[in-house]
């Protein structure tokens, strides 16, 4: 899953709209389904070869879309920032979120990474001086450590090897977070430059380990199904949905864009459950609803309608 970072945002936010709505629906299945697509493509690639197909493919779409709309990709020490970018934004937990999916299944690791806002209130709190840390916003964090802890279960106690494809989950979610907090002191280029600057970028730090670690050349060729799904995966859940994530910001704002944080793992988990014959189990989903229930809590709209 993405986070863009630096994009204009709409400063009214009010109820969304019918189209609104289902964009959001859409992006949910986009980046939804990228957990489903990353299951299928780590059957033939190794985890750092799929997250550089993935930047790198990604990364092509996109500076075909700026040829098409005559759009630069500014240069310079921008290329600083790309670089930080699409380490915290991209190379890193795509790194962390590909292998920890070789020990858990995609719908396991989509519900911890609802946490990512989690970490986003946390460090915001410390690195922002206009996001400060609220008693409900402390009580959702408390709430999202809590379902964190319901999920993982006894295995945090077994020392199974489950823990660490969780905890490279969450640190998966940190990295996001960091990147959004790093991105708001971007100003000098356009949303979709910016993603598509940070994308080229991550590919590029990608690239040296993939062939060191992975050495590619010794693997079978991939079978179609492995290709379709890298193809769906950079084209669909990358590309596309940062198109379709600008395009919301600009319309809905970004606190009602948020709201797809709750959505993507019920997307991830109805084509993982649904296409792959995994299995929920019931602290799981009673993790991923205390979750819900923290995210809930750090928005904070329900509370505010009531008072209003």
């Amino acid at each position: 899953m993405l986070r863009a970072v630096n994009a204009p945002e709409k400063t009214v936010q009010g109820p969304m709209t019918a189209r609104e709505w289902g964009g959001l629906l859409l992006l949910s299945v986009l980046w939804g389904g990228s957990f489903f697509f990353i299951e299928i493509g780590l059957r033939a690639f190794a985890p750092l070869t799929l997250v550089f197909a993935r930047l790198a493919l990604a990364a092509l779409a996109l500076h075909g879309l700026m040829l098409c709309l005559r759009m630069r990709l500014p240069g310079g020490r921008m290329w600083g920032w790309y670089l930080l970018l699409g380490l915290f934004n991209n190379a890193l937990p795509f790194a962390l979120m590909f292998w920890s999916q070789t020990r858990i299944g995609g719908s396991l690791a989509s519900m911890l990474n609802a946490t990512t806002p989690l970490f986003t209130v946390v460090l915001a709190h410390f690195f922002t001086r206009d996001e400060p840390m609220t008693p409900l916003r402390v009580t959702g964090c408390v709430l999202g450590a809590a379902g964190v802890a319901v999920m993982v279960g006894r295995d945090a106690l077994t020392g199974d090897g489950q823990v660490l494809a969780y905890a490279a989950v969450l640190g998966a979610g940190l990295c996001y977070a960091i990147a959004g907090i790093l991105g708001r002191r971007v100003r000098q280029a356009p949303p979709l430059a910016l993603a598509t600057g940070q994308l080229t970028a991550a590919a590029l730090v990608v690239l040296p380990l993939s062939l060191l670690i992975d050495q590619p050349w010794q693997s079978a060729a991939p079978g179609l199904e492995p290709l379709l799904a890298l193809c769906a995966l950079a084209l669909v859940s990358t590309s596309l949905a940062y198109v379709l994530y600008f395009r919301l910001l600009k319309t809905a704002g970004a606190t009602n864009i948020l709201l797809v944080t709750l959505l993507i793992p019920v997307s991830s988990a109805l084509l993982c459950v649904g296409l792959l014959d995994e299995t929920l189990t019931w602290q799981q989903v009673a993790g991923m609803a205390v979750i819900a229930a923290g995210l809930l809590l750090v928005d904070g709209r329900l509370f505010k309608r009531k008072r209003g």
